[in-house]
């Protein structure tokens, strides 16, 4: 093996070290970091749970001994769940998000940050439909993500037990992130006042969508909007820019303004701490003969600054298309998985893979790229260790 391989290998092993091991000490076969090796490597390679993460191991064993500890064979599914129960998620993210910053390091190409542009870091929350206990399938896990949307990177996550609940995870997963210099953006169910003082006093700024749960900020702004639009956008100090594009049958016009908090706004705004500006988004869709239009409005901690609002609303938006991968490429929404942490650890791996895969540039799916890393076990080692 090489010594630059072998490196690498102990520095995986560094970071997951970190890992509490919450078994009892001395009934225990496998090694805890071996037993995380073999997930996040089966991960890549196509398994969807412990069953497949098992049988994995089994095809696999002789490649999988040169990087950790299984002189005692495989571990069971049943092992592997009960370990991705037993983890502390926050320790598993922890050491996930250190292997990905140890990789950015060394091979992989990437464009010199601007150490002064700030961050987009957009929230949202995802359920996993298929982690419901009752008959009525209304207890399924909801998981609240956020991700740096310029390279796909989650940055943490939180569960609860449903998406009414997301109010409470954020706070507890802007505790995880570093807001300095970073632009958080939230859809209405976030934007809180709460949460707005959060992220300020943590260095950040905030983006966020109003709708019907701040009925008269949302009314006041779309009346300044109304009139911007009736009398001139300048004559109103709203900056404003347009945009289009076409997708298969699809085409699609997107309208942004902004502008700083009028005077008629302030008592409404003033306590939404750094509130500096207000926001209008409005897409134009054409399929055929059909027309449809949504418009949202925004309160931010930014300057009125046209191109950088259009810019993170965009990208919160692409969101969306994360949780179609999740779905689609690595089956999520069918996981059956529900053991304490076992689900939010499971997600988190989907998520720490997807970063993997799209930083290798070759032109193939996601999905084509985890059969190739099950196939060629080259192609796995490039992406675990950036070789």
């Amino acid at each position: 093996m090489e010594m630059a391989m072998a490196s690498q290998i102990d520095v995986f092993h560094e970071c997951f070290d970190q890992v509490g091991d919450p078994r009892v000490a001395g009934r225990t076969i496998h090694p805890l970091n071996s037993i995380l090796f073999l997930v996040v490597s089966a991960v890549i390679a196509g398994a969807d749970g412990p069953d497949e993460i098992e049988s994995f191991g089994g095809e696999k064993l002789d490649w999988l001994s040169k990087f950790a500890d299984f002189d005692a064979g495989i571990p069971s599914h049943d092992t592997i769940t009960r370990v991705l129960s037993l983890i502390k998620p926050a320790e598993f993210q922890k050491a996930l998000l250190q292997w990905h910053a140890h990789l950015c390091e060394i091979n992989w190409d990437h464009a010199s940050k601007d150490d002064n542009r700030p961050v987009h870091v957009a929230i949202d929350g995802k359920t996993v439909r298929g982690s419901y206990t009752d008959a009525e399938k209304s207890d399924a896990i909801h998981i609240v993500s956020a991700w740096a949307t310029a390279n796909g990177v989650t940055l943490g996550q939180t569960e609860v037990d449903s998406k009414s609940n997301e109010i409470t995870a954020i706070p507890e997963l802007l505790d995880l992130i570093d807001l300095r210099n970073s632009i958080v953006t939230l859809d209405a169910m976030g934007c809180q006042k709460s949460i707005a003082e959060k992220i300020v006093e943590g260095g950040g700024d905030y983006l966020f969508a109003v709708k019907d749960n701040h009925p008269k900020l949302c009314a006041a702004i779309a009346d300044h909007f109304e009139m911007a639009h009736n009398d001139g956008l300048t004559a109103h100090g709203v900056r404003a820019m347009t945009t289009t594009g076409k997708q298969a049958a699809r085409e699609e016009e997107r309208f942004y303004a902004t502008c700083p908090i009028p005077k008629a706004l302030r008592e409404l705004t003033d306590q939404w701490k750094g509130a500096k500006s207000i926001c209008q988004a409005n897409t134009c869709t054409t399929r055929g003969d059909r027309q449809s239009s949504d418009v949202r409005y925004y309160i931010s901690s930014r300057p009125a600054r046209v191109h950088e609002f259009s810019n993170c609303a965009r990208s919160h938006w692409s969101i969306e298309s994360m949780h179609w991968v999740l779905d689609v490429v690595f089956h999520e929404d069918s996981s059956r998985l529900r053991t304490k942490n076992a689900t939010s650890n499971m997600s988190f791996a989907r998520r720490f893979v997807t970063t993997l895969l799209k930083r290798d540039t070759r032109k193939k799916s996601l999905r084509r790229k985890r059969k190739i890393a099950g196939w060629n076990s080259e192609f796995l080692e490039k992406l675990l260790f950036a070789a």
